[in-house]
């Protein structure tokens, strides 16, 4: 990879601990969809570490052309272009079935109807069983579980008053409406968790 690639330093930060939980959660899946690919740093990252998962990227089209540019530098076949993906708009989300979902850094950045519109129209794209791992900084209890998620939180909500951290009973609620099973709450590095969920029965 050269440095005039787009470079967000916090997936260099946090991919190697994300790396080992997608290794459990995804163990024998075979199609992930990645909800917001940001760079394309953790597509790359993650589909060559995990050369049997064919990884296809989403986000918004002003993303596209960083992730399009590191899947280029990367050389995989397994990650695929990026596809246009707002949650709330249900004919956006992709026909196909993943056995696999993977999310990073997102549910702060959307507004909160967003996130319910995650979740409200991810069932469409699941595979029976399938895992789905989202990873970011959450509330616990109604709290911030450290100093600095409420610095960030406070950043988030001046450039934005919709953005924020998000509750993770609130994120659970949502995700159990939605058929998913709530299986893991694994704290990472600088306060942040990965939530594994999966999909009960369809």
């Amino acid at each position: 990879m050269t440095n005039t690639l787009p470079d967000a330093p916090a997936t260099g930060r946090n991919r190697e601990p994300i790396l080992a939980v997608l290794r459990e959660a995804f163990a024998g899946r075979r199609h992930v969809l990645e909800i917001g690919s940001g760079t394309g740093q953790h597509a790359v990252f993650f589909a060559e570490a995990l050369p049997d998962l064919q990884w296809q990227t989403s986000d918004l089209p002003d993303r596209h052309e960083a992730i399009a540019a590191w899947i280029a530098a990367s050389g995989l076949d397994n990650v695929l272009s990026p596809i246009a993906l707002a949650v709330e708009r249900p004919e956006q989300w992709p026909a196909q079935r993943y056995d696999a979902v993977f999310s990073a850094n997102t549910l702060h950045i959307m507004g909160w109807p967003q996130v319910r519109a995650l979740f409200a129209n991810l069932p469409a794209a699941l595979a029976s069983e399938a895992s789905v791992v989202i990873y970011g900084p959450f509330n616990i209890g109604g709290e911030f579980t450290s100093p600095s998620n409420a610095a960030f939180d406070a950043q988030l909500r001046a450039a934005d008053p919709q953005r924020g951290i998000r509750d993770l009973e609130a994120v659970r609620e949502l995700a159990e409406s939605a058929g998913l099973a709530f299986v893991a709450d694994i704290p990472m590095p600088a306060n942040n968790r990965c939530l594994v969920l999966r999909r009960v029965g369809r």
